[in-house]
């Protein structure tokens, strides 16, 4: 299977089943239809049937999916038993928050380190992970850390995009509102909490669903 002939839609729902299937393994659950998991992820079958094909035959006509196999099948496609490091940069109430959580439901992301510049976080721990200043960037992440969560102010997106990327950092969670600039070969993705906020409203507002949905 070629990776990179899978779609980027198809590829961003993985994990969406991935965290389905496993909920549904610890139900004790053994198998599953396209049915039952468009009405959990809220996509719909077809797209679902759709997404799996470019796996192969993952599942039996009139039968559904084995919530093993298919669990075991994800795990794997999306490295699940390979831990991916991350790096926080900005520690105020969003940085928090995430250090809290701290991906606690994935196997392969955790953040190993953070940054700031307030001189009152320095040398503290949340949740396990040492909070350094952001001076100390280049010297901790050592080229070893290939992801990056920006919870920074905007003004300082971007120069901190930029010593991410010389350090070794390949993708970024951007949590501002500044439209980073980075090399080709570096992946960023976007999540403006604004803008999604607006975009919940306005569905409501214009495409409301029925209590059948």
């Amino acid at each position: 299977m070629d990776q990179n002939k899978i779609p980027q839609a198809t590829a961003k729902r993985l994990p969406l089943y991935y965290r389905f299937l496993n909920n549904l393994q610890h139900q004790g659950k053994t198998r599953v239809s396209s049915k039952e998991l468009s009405e959990a992820v809220k996509v719909d079958s077809a797209t679902i049937r759709r997404d799996f094909s470019y796996f192969g035959a993952l599942g039996k006509k009139g039968y559904g999916y084995n919530v093993e196999y298919l669990l075991g099948f994800f795990r794997k496609t999306l490295d699940q038993d390979e831990t991916t490091e991350v790096a926080l940069i900005g520690v105020g109430n969003l940085g928090t928050a995430f250090l809290h959580y701290n991906f606690t439901k994935n196997n392969n992301t955790k953040i190993v380190m953070a940054f700031d510049a307030n001189p009152q976080r320095i040398g503290d721990e949340i949740g396990g992970v040492p909070i350094y200043h952001i001076d100390e960037l280049e010297e901790k992440m050592n080229g070893n850390v290939r992801v990056g969560i920006l919870t920074v102010p905007s003004k300082e997106a971007q120069g901190i995009t930029t010593r991410l990327v010389e350090h070794g950092v390949e993708g970024i969670l951007n949590f501002t509102p500044a439209r980073i600039t980075v090399p080709s070969h570096i992946r960023v993705h976007h999540i403006d909490l604004a803008v999604e906020l607006q975009a919940l409203v306005y569905f409501l507002k214009h495409y409301p669903l029925s209590k059948s949905e």
